[in-house]
């Protein structure tokens, strides 16, 4: 009641600010996420927050808000589509809950084998037109931030399918993450991202399914994981969006200056993703509180023959041309 009661009263203020008000500066931009400031989204939000000022000339100024402190998982877009915030940059996979389950595409297991292929479909036909989906919903996508791969963790060494079996792993709000895990004979557990370090230490979970090693390295996944498997099953893909009655409402010049700034921070999270994750695995490595395990590439196949039935399971979730337009895309091959 309380989380409601602040919506519609926030959103009350944001009508109340709309429209003939935004002749008064500054136009305030909220912009929430749920992962750490330290991570390459809360970096590139920082990175977009200075452009966006500095370019506007005060005219807009830009709130940022990290690690769910106003929203967890789903309650940001409910808080989006409300007028509470102006921008989120949430998972993918957060779409499907929504009904729109052809993002869950991205999340099908070992559908990308490498950032080029994430290119090849976000910044080609197939993404622009799943962006501008979301506009029936009031929302406008403005742009992809990728993330990398998800990791698999546990207080045991996962190497195989067999080795997942009767887990209890903490997956995303997906159902395709909830497909991959049980495709590996493990019992996906729902919880969101801000709950899942109480989760492993408390034992209510014995693994997670992580959204990649930057993430897991700025929530401390560390202190309470013995091991992490470097599976790189299912990529982790950001939708930078915004508030479409916000959007539409903005004064044509403003629009491109924060347009220009999307752009550039786009560029600069996809710059510094490599490094950052490279360095997120020697600073976990020198903990000595994990062990990393990188996958022998007869391993990592046996994983993906667990896992790639999960494609035609979806297919009628997804769509099958959509699949089949990503195969041709990216060039994958279910049958490997």
């Amino acid at each position: 009641m309380r989380f409601l009661l602040s919506v519609v009263l926030a959103a009350s203020f944001s009508v109340l600010t709309a429209g003939p008000a935004f002749a008064q500066s500054p136009i305030v931009i909220k912009f929430s996420h749920v992962v750490a400031a330290d991570t390459p989204k809360g970096k590139a939000v920082e990175y977009f927050k200075k452009l966006v000022e500095e370019r506007s000339k005060g005219r807009i100024q830009v709130q940022v808000y990290p690690n769910s402190q106003l929203y967890k998982d789903q309650e940001e877009l409910e808080a989006l589509q409300l007028g509470a915030v102006q921008m989120l940059a949430p998972s993918l996979g957060k779409f499907g809950p929504m009904g729109f389950k052809e993002f869950d595409v991205f999340n099908l297991p070992y559908i990308f084998d490498s950032p080029k292929d994430v290119e090849r479909v976000t910044n080609g036909k197939i993404g622009q037109e799943l962006l501008k989906k979301l506009e029936t919903r009031g929302i406008t996508g403005l742009a992809y931030w990728d993330n990398g791969f998800f990791v698999m963790t546990a207080n045991k060494a996962l190497r195989k399918p067999d080795d997942y079996k009767g887990l209890k792993m903490r997956v995303q709000s997906s159902k395709v993450s909830e497909a991959e895990v049980r495709a590996l004979g493990a019992v996906p557990q729902t919880i969101a991202f801000s709950e899942v370090y109480q989760a492993l230490q408390t034992g209510i979970v014995d693994g997670a399914d992580f959204p990649t090693m930057t993430n897991l390295y700025t929530q401390k996944i560390y202190e309470v994981q013995k091991f992490v498997t470097l599976s790189d099953h299912s990529y982790l893909g950001y939708a930078v969006i915004v508030g479409k009655k916000f959007w539409d409402g903005l004064p044509a010049d403003l629009r491109n200056v924060v347009s220009d700034a999307i752009k550039e921070a786009t560029a600069y999270n996809n710059k510094i993703l490599k490094q950052d994750t490279e360095d997120a695995i020697a600073k976990i490595k020198a903990t000595g509180k994990t062990q990393i395990i990188t996958l022998t590439p007869d391993e990592k196949k046996a994983m993906k023959r667990a896992m790639v039935k999960v494609h035609k399971d979806l297919g009628d979730r997804i769509g099958k041309d959509l699949i089949a337009a990503v195969y041709k895309e990216t060039g994958f091959n279910p049958n490997e």
